[in-house]
């Protein structure tokens, strides 16, 4: 039997010790999805918890085909999602604009050359993406960090197709313009050294 095996053992068994090991082992990597599908720091920590309380509620129906870890993935970011329909859904279906976010011509046309392009962190990245508008955020998750289709984005958010491809575009042009936002104050800061 597997570590991974005796540890889902004694979870189904109600051990504390094999859900405190779990909860070890997965908990800074799972926190890290939370974050990317959350606003803030606290949003991520309540999903976290809300997705391992599911996790040990649901764990028998776990059935070891698949990682367990993709498993575990899964409940976290379906977690995410089912906290997005309850909070925060009705709030961006209707963005049709990027200008109603908040970006303006020149934001949206300025673009750093050189090396400064490439100079961000991806703990910045992950600041930047909680930035974005919530339906953005969603979308780009499911999309590019998750590997969903639109249609399957569609399904899960209760949009159009059109809707989610739509978001994607739009969060992937705020992303980029939040980052050359960003890398244009850093070089200003720099050439005033």
């Amino acid at each position: 039997m597997s570590a991974d095996e005796k540890m889902i053992r004694g979870c189904l068994d109600g051990k504390r010790r094999a859900q405190s090991q779990l909860y070890q082992r997965f908990a800074q990597t799972m926190f890290g999805v939370c974050l990317r599908y959350s606003r803030n720091r606290e949003e991520a920590e309540d999903l976290l918890q809300e997705g391992f309380i599911k996790v040990f509620q649901h764990i028998a129906n776990y059935k070891g085909t698949g990682s367990f870890e993709g498993w575990i993935r899964r409940i976290m970011v379906n977690t995410a999602i089912n906290h997005f329909h309850a909070t925060v859904k009705q709030q961006w279906v209707h963005v049709e604009d990027i200008e109603k976010v908040g970006i303006s011509q020149e934001e949206e046309q300025y673009s750093p050359q050189g090396e400064e392009a490439y100079a961000v962190s991806p703990e910045t990245v992950m600041q930047l993406i909680q930035k974005m508008p919530d339906g953005y955020r969603m979308v780009l998750n499911l999309y590019v960090f998750e590997g969903y289709q639109h249609k399957e984005i569609a399904n899960m958010l209760g949009v159009s197709e059109n809707t989610s491809k739509s978001q994607l575009s739009k969060g992937r042009k705020y992303l980029k313009q939040l980052i050359n936002k960003l890398l244009d104050k850093e070089y200003k800061i720099l050439e005033q050294l």
